[in-house]
């Protein structure tokens, strides 16, 4: 079978699962820093999402670290379906929750008033980039599992 960069039991697949991990959790952390996140659907929506993410992409890199440096491949058909189909899901709903806070905080920040202190949007900011980042991780992992699984 032909190695595919990026797919499941390697170590570009490795790394791309640390990545998702990190920003993922970079995000999750930034946005619970300021305990006002929980005052709009839409950042709810992306702690939820990327409380999701941080161990989908955890329990792969383990996979990932026990293929790559045992020389056991884990190409099952019926895990690589669960695998692409997975990060297929996680791929749409991280989008759709960076999307989604990107806009309330393009949308707070046009409001005159003081309806996000720059504290906090500052790091409303930066925590829906490190989504966009994770999202960006998860979507290429899983079109290189998808390009695995239909080269079968």
């Amino acid at each position: 079978m032909d190695e595919t960069q990026g797919s499941v039991g390697t170590t570009a697949s490795l790394s791309l699962r640390l990545g998702q991990a990190i920003f993922s959790s970079a995000a999750l952390l930034l946005m619970s820093v300021g305990v006002e996140f929980y005052s709009y659907t839409a950042f709810c929506f992306l702690v939820t999402i990327m409380g999701l993410v941080i161990p989908w992409s955890c329990t792969l890199a383990m996979f990932d670290i026990y293929s790559a440096f045992s020389g056991c491949s884990l190409r099952l058909p019926g895990l690589m379906v669960i695998v692409v189909i997975g990060d297929m899901v996680l791929s749409l709903l991280s989008l759709a929750a960076a999307s989604a806070s990107a806009g309330v905080i393009d949308l707070l920040l046009h409001f005159d008033g003081n309806y996000c202190p720059p504290k906090f949007c500052g790091r409303y900011q930066l925590s829906t980039a490190m989504a966009f980042l994770a999202w960006f991780l998860t979507a290429a992992s899983s079109l290189f599992n998808l390009w695995l699984v239909a080269s079968w």
